[in-house]
């Protein structure tokens, strides 16, 4: 029994130090774990972008498509894709219930996405907190602008005068905002929501179907030629700090009347520390997951890719997994019940 007992220890010692050297049974055979390099060559990796082309989560996602691969080891070519629906719900819930889980594939989503099951957003079939974050290439400020076409010029022309604003569906900025500015301000916006991405807001602005857009990403919007050829006013900027750019435009922390409405905006505008993240599914093995980390980490350091985010006008200001992480469970974390439900009711219709 003794001698038994003995085998059967050192069998198990043999197990536990194979493992941790990366090997693993095939059948009868001990192989060699694979690498994350020899997992990577010769494959694709999908990334998938929760919206249009050409707006400005598409333009983001491309570039770093154009770069990432070549920091992932075995350099895979990473081919994007878009799956709009639903302000890019329709990706996220993708990615949580239907995606391979092996690492060949990662979406952009809306910033506010993640805090749609928060606030009671329909059909959000995922948590946030088990999604694998690679992190954001900026760091937003979302602005509302209005069309010369209008009579809105500022601010306050938005408590008399009436402003019908395009939005892409339910959790993001273009719709909960002007949805918060009207319940929170008063601020006259009617939406017409259902646009499959920015860029096509900014078409029917052009075309006079609507006559704004609440929820634009400054990163993107600078240099958009609405912006550069003064086609639109830009009548307030989003988020906890002002943007450089725009010192002379209100910022909407600073409309908060009381304590109650700062902390609802607090909760609302912590998602643009997120700026326009990434995301993998549940369930990705930790070593491909670190190395796709890793790979983002060099990217947003890589000259060539720099020089190429500058030519396409694109602001970047990265946060890596972990701020998004942060953001997230400390929302969820310090949001009572009442905050949430006063939040909730502001940003519905």
């Amino acid at each position: 029994m003794k001698r038994n007992s003995t085998l059967i220890a050192a069998v198990v010692i043999l197990l536990i130090a194979a493992a941790a050297a990366g090997w693993v049974f095939v059948g009868d055979t001990m192989t060699p774990k694979e690498t994350v390099a020899e997992f990577y060559r010769g494959k694709t990796i999908e990334l998938k972008i929760g919206y249009s082309p050409g707006g400005g989560y598409d333009g983001y996602a491309r570039v770093l498509a154009r770069h990432m691969g070549r920091h992932i080891p075995g350099n895979p070519t990473i081919i994007p894709t878009n799956m709009s629906g639903k302000g890019s719900l329709l990706l996220t819930n993708h990615l949580y219930n239907e995606a391979p889980r092996d690492g060949t594939v990662f979406g952009i989503i809306g910033r506010g996405i993640a805090m749609e099951p928060l606030l009671g957003g329909d059909e959000t079939n995922f948590l946030p907190t088990r999604f694998n974050w690679i992190g954001s290439l900026n760091n937003e400020v979302s602005v509302c602008v209005a069309s010369r076409a209008s009579d809105v010029r500022r601010w306050e022309d938005l408590m008399t005068r009436e402003l019908v604003v395009g939005g892409t569906g339910s959790g993001s900025d273009t719709d909960t905002l002007p949805t918060l500015l009207g319940n929170m301000f008063g601020a006259r916006l009617t939406l017409v929501s259902g646009y499959p991405g920015g860029s096509d807001i900014l078409r029917a602005i052009e075309k006079g179907e609507v006559q704004g857009r609440c929820g634009w990403s400054w990163g993107s919007a600078r240099n958009n030629d609405l912006i550069t050829n003064g086609q639109v006013y830009v009548l307030l900027q989003m988020a906890l700090q002002k943007h450089p750019d725009l010192p002379n435009v209100p910022l909407i922390m600073d409309l908060a009347r009381n304590d109650d409405d700062r902390s609802v905006l607090l909760l609302l505008f912590a998602r643009q520390a997120m700026g326009r993240p990434f995301v993998a599914p549940p369930g990705v093995p930790e070593d491909r997951m670190a190395a796709l980390r890793r790979a983002f980490d060099l990217v947003v350091r890589d000259p060539v890719f720099l020089a190429d985010a500058e030519r396409e006008g694109l602001e970047i200001q990265p946060a890596n997994y972990q701020v998004i992480q942060d953001v997230i469970e400390h929302v969820y974390q310090v949001s009572t019940p009442t905050l949430v439900a006063r939040a909730s009711a502001l940003v519905s219709n």
